[in-house]
């Protein structure tokens, strides 16, 4: 197959789906102050936890939040990561698959959920608690500051309406 085959393949594929949606705004653009502050505090909240945690915390938020371009971001970095396509499939419906976690990592996307959602106006004891067994003080620190930049990040993406598909693995580690 040649180039051109393999391009006129790739244009006859989406040529069927749904017109891709255009951003509301560039906010790094118009909030480059922000912007930087945002990327500063993402390279300081992710030292100390192993990327495929990481990941897999970034995804399960991203879930929650309907953030389509944060999902694209992550699942790929995940995967660049060594994570599976399985494990990352199954995370939204982790309560069904825990046996294809760790209790750690369990842990981690428990309390993932609840800073993400909140709906209680508070993260449960018995989540926290659970947390704190499986994560030194320091690192559970660094999970916590990881799930709110995660936050914060979709935030920016779904109010923005960025738009998924053309984030190449590790640009942004």
């Amino acid at each position: 197959m040649t180039t051109n085959d393999t391009t006129a393949d790739t244009t006859a594929a989406t040529a069927d789906r749904a017109p891709e949606h255009s951003p509301r705004l560039n906010w790094a653009k118009h909030a480059p102050e922000v912007y930087k502050a945002m990327l500063r505090l993402e390279t300081a909240a992710q030292r100390g936890l192993e990327p495929k945690l990481r990941e897999l915390v970034k995804i399960r938020a991203s879930q929650l939040n309907h953030c389509a371009f944060c999902l694209d971001m992550h699942t790929k970095d995940a995967l660049a990561a060594g994570e599976s396509v399985q494990r990352i499939v199954q995370l939204s419906a982790w309560e069904e698959s825990k046996h294809f976690y760790t209790e750690k990592e369990l842990a981690a996307i428990e309390l993932t959920e609840a800073v993400t959602v909140l709906t209680e106006g508070f993260v449960p004891d018995e989540v926290y608690e659970k947390a704190a067994q499986h994560f030194e003080e320091a690192e559970l620190a660094q999970l916590i500051a990881a799930i709110t930049v995660i936050n914060a990040w979709n935030r920016f993406g779904v109010s923005t309406r960025m738009v998924p598909g053309h984030y190449e693995a590790g640009r942004h580690q």
